[in-house]
């Protein structure tokens, strides 16, 4: 009988939890989610953390496959590895408890606000409105959750009329769901997703917030999502404190 334990056959899925268990390398993937590329500097002032703490850290992550470098010239850049990391970042974000210490000050405040509201998710659009987003699709028919998520005919017409082209001959799959970390419920991704948020920053539907994830829908972008699919106007607007 084989005795071999079950442990040394399977993935190795201890390994990428402890990457993600520490809070620094945890706050980097989370920050990453932006979909941009940052330098080690730039994440250790995000982070409140000394340099040569940040490089040892971003090495493990990507030794570890969750993060992809690029360099030009004498500045390193490391952006997450891919689609599936964002993911799963998102997807643990989700599963994890709320901090309980209160916002330090009301810009902190506003930012937690501005990022519920609507952000980007790697490179498809989250939050209040994300999730909004999605559940208006699928009640109009242009995604349909009979067999898990999938786009439709009408989907597919409604997206050639709005003029957004989804990149084929991809492995990515064409539409997924993402559990949202503020919502704690799904909000779209795959190449969909993806097109659609590119869309909705081309046409200037939304406008990002400075350097963070957080995007405001702008005046061209309610009447957009009015007209197209019906988000009442309280919704589009993020209450300001």
């Amino acid at each position: 009988m084989d005795t071999t334990p079950v442990r040394a056959a399977g993935p190795d899925l201890a390994a990428v939890a402890r990457l993600l268990a520490d809070g620094t390398r945890a706050g980097f993937c989370l920050a990453l989610l932006d979909g941009r590329a940052w330098t080690a500097t730039e994440l250790a002032r995000h982070m409140g953390v000394a340099a040569s703490t940040t490089t040892e850290h971003l090495n493990a992550l990507v030794r570890g496959g969750l993060l992809g470098e690029e360099r030009q010239g004498r500045h390193r850049y490391v952006r997450l590895a891919g689609p599936h990391v964002a993911d799963l970042v998102e997807g643990l974000a989700a599963l994890a408890p709320p901090r309980q210490e209160p916002p330090r000050s009301l810009s902190a405040a506003g930012r937690r606000d501005a990022l519920a509201h609507a952000r980007t998710c790697y490179d498809h659009l989250a939050g209040t409105v994300g999730v909004a987003i999605t559940d208006a699709m699928v009640g109009r028919g242009l995604l349909d959750l009979a067999h898990g998520l999938a786009l439709t005919a009408a989907g597919r017409d409604w997206l050639a009329e709005l003029g957004v082209t989804v990149p084929a001959g991809t492995r990515r799959p064409s539409v997924r769901s993402c559990l949202d970390w503020t919502e704690r419920r799904p909000h779209l991704a795959g190449a969909v997703g993806a097109a659609l948020c590119r869309h909705a920053l081309d046409e200037g539907w939304v406008s990002r917030v400075g350097s963070t994830r957080a995007v405001i829908i702008t005046d061209v972008g309610r009447e957009a999502l009015r007209a197209r699919l019906g988000l009442p106007e309280r919704l589009l607007v993020r209450a300001s404190r």
